[in-house]
């Protein structure tokens, strides 16, 4: 029954896609035991408008507000009781993002924040990604987005530091990433290898998801760099059409897929790892983790 439940909802407005998700618990348990209500992804690919023209133009505003009403509706369906919208990339790149969060809000009060890459990276630790790992160990978390990339190290379990560089998928497919942007990367990723030997990388996103899934790799969660490069050579000769017809690959999966394999490739070969860990989280699970926390923090007897 739904109102047996605590619900939760986070909505992520991306560069690539719009997604809603809505998680409970019911009494008695724990944040930890959280089960997931709803996932909803919407092909809005806001990144083209924002990193093509600088703004967001009129049919897709008036699609995100169809959206975001939709997702609105769905949260009085399931009695949520607290939620969080977060945009990324292209709304923060769009000289009208502010603007359209604004008629957002005063059409469907649901509040948008507009929030930086640091807090992007942040907010995905706070799916309790140290959980999954050993204790001990040096990682980077990295999150490849339609319009920027999030680096977090990890070390000995502790969120050192953050960093965000505007190289994502689409911003890449529109030719909008500077060279130095990639030059920050490749020195930063240098940097960190040398300062910490043996550095391992998380992957988030729904691009290394899907090339997990595409290894043929189902249980482990590992996916071995090398495999990654064979997939992204394979994937690299065909156009979107013929992807979408071999891998079985949706259209807004099929374009954005190749350049992501290529900015994990980027990133593991700077700082010489040869796995990528899979967990599946991301931006979304953050959010909804840290609002049914919060709750039972301030609810607690």
């Amino acid at each position: 029954m739904l109102e047996s439940k605590l619900n939760f909802a986070a909505i992520d407005i991306g560069s690539n896609a719009v997604r809603l998700l809505i998680k409970g618990i019911r009494p008695g348990e724990t944040v930890d035991e959280m089960t997931k209500c709803v996932l909803l992804r919407i092909p809005l690919r806001l990144g083209e408008d924002a990193f093509g023209n600088g703004r967001i133009s009129q049919e897709k505003q008036k699609r995100l507000m169809r959206t975001i009403k939709s997702f609105r509706l769905l949260m009085k369906v399931f009695d949520v009781v607290s939620y969080r919208a977060c945009a990324t990339s292209a709304m923060r790149d769009a000289s009208n993002g502010g603007r359209i969060a604004d008629r957002i809000y005063a059409k469907t009060g649901i509040r948008i924040e507009i929030i930086d890459g640091v807090e992007e990276a942040r907010i995905v630790y706070d799916s309790h990604i140290g959980d999954l790992l050993e204790s001990e160990g040096c990682y980077i978390y990295v999150d490849v987005g339609g319009g920027s990339t999030e680096v977090s190290l990890i070390h000995d379990g502790e969120l050192h530091s953050s960093r965000s560089y505007d190289i994502g998928t689409v911003r890449m497919l529109s030719g909008k990433v500077r060279e130095q942007s990639w030059e920050a990367l490749r020195s930063d990723m240098d940097a960190l290898r040398d300062a910490y030997p043996g550095l391992q990388i998380i992957g988030s996103g729904g691009n290394i998801n899907k090339l997990y899934s595409l290894s043929g790799k189902k249980s482990d969660g590992q996916l071995p760099v090398a495999t990654l490069q064979k997939l992204y050579n394979r994937l690299k000769l065909l156009d979107p059409e013929q992807r979408m017809e071999q891998f079985r690959l949706n259209p807004d999966r099929a374009d954005v897929i190749v350049p992501a394999a290529e900015i994990f490739l980027t990133i593991a070969r700077h700082v010489e790892a040869a796995t990528i860990f899979v967990p599946t989280i991301g931006i979304i699970d953050g959010l909804t983790h840290t609002l049914c926390a919060d709750y039972l923090r301030n609810h607690s007897a």
